[in-house]
């Protein structure tokens, strides 16, 4: 028989979101850093900004496709063993890229065995965290999701001080060497659900919060998911999600090099955008449990596509950083809704499926934006025109989330 949470002093599931904040801080952080290394790398192999890029690209396809699958096995083995697995990946493709030689490489370790390796975190620690928690949710994917925002801070001024110190090469070793102690040890904390350990989801036994008022009305298998209108929505907004997001994240360092900041100062704004994202992440999941995702969603991305016509423009080092709190906290408010808008719409039968759905959606714009934007600096030697095209596919993605409506009671389950 459960235990009652109520009479238990502490509950297991604040450690399962320690554990996950862990993971994401350190493996999001070496993610982003890849906009640090992108000058360097550039200058020893004298690749254009388009074909750097790419190697991004392919990363966020490949992590997209294979999220459907690590979603689906967290469904059936859970976090610890998929995070396992996926740690020594991650760490030994950071590990050998330190000896690449050629473009082929580059595509190879980030574009196939980095995404393999990430794919094992986000998409199956945003769905623990929905099995754990009835009752805030969203602040607890939010304060897990915050961990990314954290990494953004100090991973990639650590690596651009590793690399100064002791150059690129030797700096992806030392981050493939956190890597892997530091996910490897966290992903033990880890239980996929609250049974495991003869517990109950925080709020599954009538909690008064907020968050149990939106509980979903559904609870799909993946097969009736992907045949409605909501999901088809959602996919086409996250898509422009991703196209925007990763642009910026690719190319804003070097961008802001490019308006005459130093690298120091230019690897700043990864800072700023990181510690936003932080505010964003936990502020808009508390929202989320008292208003429910839809129309925080909209909001967020309205907030965004406002940041990305503002970069656009801009040409002053106030209005960069300007631009990266805004962002920041934009796309920050963004990375705990989806998970809740699918706990929401479709339940958790099939939550890490569908999760993984909408984020290989996410990793389909996160593709094409990075070489787009690449491509035009290229052809045009400005970065405005991919800056406000982003701008115009952010401010669709809010005309999409808009139009989803909860699914009617006749929707097959």
């Amino acid at each position: 028989m459960p235990y009652d949470n109520h009479k238990e002093t502490f509950f297991y599931g604040y450690v399962v979101v320690g554990a996950a904040f862990v993971i994401m801080a350190v493996s999001s952080g070496a993610i982003y850093s890849f906009s640090v290394f992108f000058a360097p790398l550039q200058e020893e192999f004298g690749w254009s900004r388009a074909l750097t890029s790419g190697a991004f690209s392919s990363y966020v396809v490949v992590h997209g496709l294979l999220s459907i699958g690590t979603g689906r096995l967290n469904d059936r083995f859970g976090p610890r063993v998929i995070l396992s697995a996926c740690s020594v990946f991650f760490a030994l493709g950071c590990i050998l890229m330190s000896q690449i030689q050629s473009v082929l490489h580059l595509y190879l370790l980030y574009g196939v065995m980095i995404a393999a390796g990430f794919s094992g975190a986000p998409v199956p620690l945003m769905s623990t965290i929905a099995r754990w928690f009835r009752a805030r949710r969203g602040v607890m994917t939010g304060a897990m999701m915050a961990g990314s925002g954290f990494g953004t801070m100090f991973m990639p001024p650590l690596a651009n001080a590793l690399i100064h110190s002791l150059e690129w090469r030797s700096a992806f070793v030392v981050v493939g060497g956190i890597l892997l102690v530091v996910v490897l040890v966290a992903a033990q904390f880890l239980r996929s659900e609250p049974a495991q350990l003869g517990l109950q989801p925080l709020g599954e036994d009538g909690d008064n919060d907020a968050a149990t008022s939106h509980k979903a009305a559904h609870d799909l298998a993946f097969s009736s998911a992907i045949r409605t209108r909501q999901l088809r929505l959602l996919v086409v907004a996250f898509a422009g999600f991703g196209f925007a997001l990763q642009s910026i994240m690719v190319h804003s360092v070097i961008n802001a090099i490019g308006l005459g900041m130093s690298p120091t100062g230019a690897a700043g704004i990864m800072t700023a955008i990181g510690g936003m994202g932080v505010v964003g992440r936990v502020g808009v999941g508390m929202l989320a449990d008292r208003f429910g995702s839809k129309r925080l969603l909209t909001l967020q991305f309205v907030l965004l596509a406002c940041s990305l016509f503002w970069i656009a423009a801009a040409g002053d080092a106030w209005a960069i950083f300007a631009f990266g709190f805004a962002f920041g906290f934009a796309y920050g408010g963004i990375v705990p809704l989806y998970s809740h808008i699918v706990a929401e719409l479709f339940g958790l039968r099939a939550h890490g499926a569908i999760l993984g759905t909408i984020t290989f959606s996410v990793g389909v714009g996160s593709a094409v934006g990075p070489v787009f934007t690449g491509y035009c600096y290229d052809l045009l030697g400005s970065y405005m025109v991919p800056f406000a095209t982003c701008g115009v596919i952010a401010a669709g993605a809010a005309l999409m989330t808009s139009l989803v409506k909860p699914l009617s009671p006749q929707t097959p389950s």
